[in-house]
């Protein structure tokens, strides 16, 4: 028996046995990147998370265990075909982040390029193990297959709390790919040059060196490529982009039309923003007497806010948003803060960085307004925040004689999507009237008041305003018949119906 042979006694207990067994576990924690990566950018640029995720995850699954199967007709020479597999997954998975941004503004069918990156990785993952196992075959069986799963499902769960808790935060999406595909070359490249049976692999090193070049050049200029995609994306110059743990924010400007967007969806244009926030704070502030404690959920651009100060008599204004980035970002950026005109610097505004959901069921207190601005219903995780359950929780916030206001997308876009908000607020004892503004960046928008009482028909109007004025006012709620009152079921935390509605209304109005 050769000594370089797997099954001899002295490369059981030898170093090469050791880097194999060290490589399931790189292997493993890579393969899951690639696969959550995949998911989230889905996400991100498709929406409907649990969708995305649950079909990049079943098909990358799918193909692993095709990938599986296929090794049955290796016949020999597994370690010049586990490591050229290294490579090619090295190649393909650290580069799929980058790829896919740039692919998504230039591709019509984008699912197909996704959907295809994702089945080749799974397959060429599902060949990784099986192969590792057969070079592995002079252990014990029970003990190879044993310590190849225990490294495999480590790595599953280094890269599982990886994910979310250090590298989505701090280096996003592309970089965190070229990172770990640079691990599966350095992998590959490492057994190259241990294993005794990789002697003179030339073409392998070789390939193994410039994949490894070519990714790390990659990793370095990922906030580059990151510009290139989101430009051809937004085909608008982008002078701030920053990836939070919560989201990825990116502002475009264009002479004078600043516009944010939060995960690809724009949020506001400095052109007609004015419309939106005029039209979602002054209706519900000017039917309230007196509004000295108000509450704003979500906004944390400061824009709802610098609406509310205006009104003189609010003495107190709370903001509960999620991303503390973002919030700092419109606070502390001199452009962004003129926007706001400083409202949330202001020392009548408290801003509080939280989980609205979590913060309106464990706090309480009395409003005699409530702001509701939270992102569209585009996936469950911001779905719960127009659930009966959320309502219920913020309608014990709501002083007697307060009013509360929800931010319902499009009443032409989607109209059962917008209806559905107000039936769910009806669901848990509150009055609703829906009104609409046309932005000119948006089209048509709606909103929702909802309070403990009749709802007045006339409001008090600020003077001086943009856009809103008392006439203006009153031709808000009136709707055409195709934006009209229609039955709509309530949304609740256990059927999330609106976000389905939504997806469905806006994709076949976008596609």
């Amino acid at each position: 028996m050769a000594e370089g042979d797997p099954a001899h006694p002295r490369f059981r207990a030898s170093a090469p046995a050791a880097a194999l067994l060290a490589s399931a576990f790189v292997v493993s924690t890579c393969g899951l990147i690639y696969e959550l990566l995949a998911s989230t950018l889905a996400s991100y640029l498709l929406g409907d998370s649990v969708t995305q995720f649950s079909t990049v995850i079943g098909s990358y699954l799918f193909a692993m265990g095709v990938g599986s199967w296929c090794s049955r007709y290796v016949k020999r020479d597994e370690v010049r075909l586990f490591v050229r597999v290294e490579l090619l997954i090295a190649l393909i998975g650290g580069s799929s982040a980058a790829a896919l941004f740039l692919l998504f503004p230039l591709v019509e069918h984008f699912r197909v390029a996704l959907y295809g990156l994702v089945l080749a990785i799974g397959f060429l993952v599902g060949l990784e193990i099986p192969l590792l196992i057969r070079i592995l075959r002079g252990f014990d069986f029970r003990e190879t297959v044993s310590n190849v799963l225990t490294f495999d499902y480590v790595g599953a769960l280094v890269a599982s709390l990886l994910f979310p808790l250090l590298l989505m935060p701090h280096l996003g999406m592309i970089r965190t790919g070229f990172l770990f595909g640079i691990a599966n070359a350095a992998v590959a490249l490492a057994l190259l040059f241990v294993l005794p049976r990789a002697t003179g692999y030339r073409s392998e090193k070789l390939a193994g060196v410039l994949i490894l070049i070519g990714l790390i050049a990659g990793f370095i200029a990922s906030d580059r490529l990151q510009r290139w995609a989101e430009v051809a994306s937004y085909g608008e110059p982008v002078i701030y982009a920053q990836t939070t743990r919560f989201q990825r924010i990116v502002l475009t400007r264009r002479d004078d039309d600043l516009r944010l967007y939060l995960n690809g969806n724009l949020q506001f244009s400095s052109r007609d923003e004015y419309r939106y926030h005029e039209a979602l704070v002054h209706p519900a502030l000017g039917r309230v007497a007196n509004p000295r404690n108000v509450l704003i959920f979500g906004g944390g651009d400061g824009l709802a806010a610098r609406e509310v100060l205006k009104h003189p008599e609010v003495a107190k204004l709370t903001l509960v948003d999620l991303d503390g980035e973002m919030t700092s970002l419109f606070s502390n950026t001199p452009t962004l803060a003129a926007l706001n005109r400083g409202s949330l610097t202001d020392k009548r505004m408290t801003v509080i960085n939280a989980d609205g959901f979590r913060w309106a069921r464990e706090h309480s207190g009395q409003y005699d307004a409530i702001i509701v601005d939270f992102p569209d219903p585009v996936d469950y995780s911001v779905g719960k925040l127009y659930t009966d359950t959320f309502y219920r929780a913020v309608r014990k916030l709501l002083a007697p004689g307060g009013m509360m206001v929800v931010q319902s997308t499009s009443p032409l876009v989607a109209p059962n999507a917008f209806w559905t908000v107000a039936s769910t607020l009806e669901a848990v004892g509150l009055q609703t009237r829906g009104y609409h503004v046309y932005v000119p960046s948006f089209g048509e928008w709606g909103f929702v008041l909802a309070a403990a009482r009749p709802i007045p028909d006339q409001a008090r109007v600020l003077p001086g305003g943009r856009f809103l004025t008392p006439t203006i006012d009153q031709r808000l709620f009136d709707f055409p018949p195709d934006m009209a009152r229609r039955p709509t079921p309530v949304n609740r935390l256990d059927n999330q119906v609106l976000v389905r509605e939504f997806a469905d209304a806006w994709g076949k109005y976008e596609g």
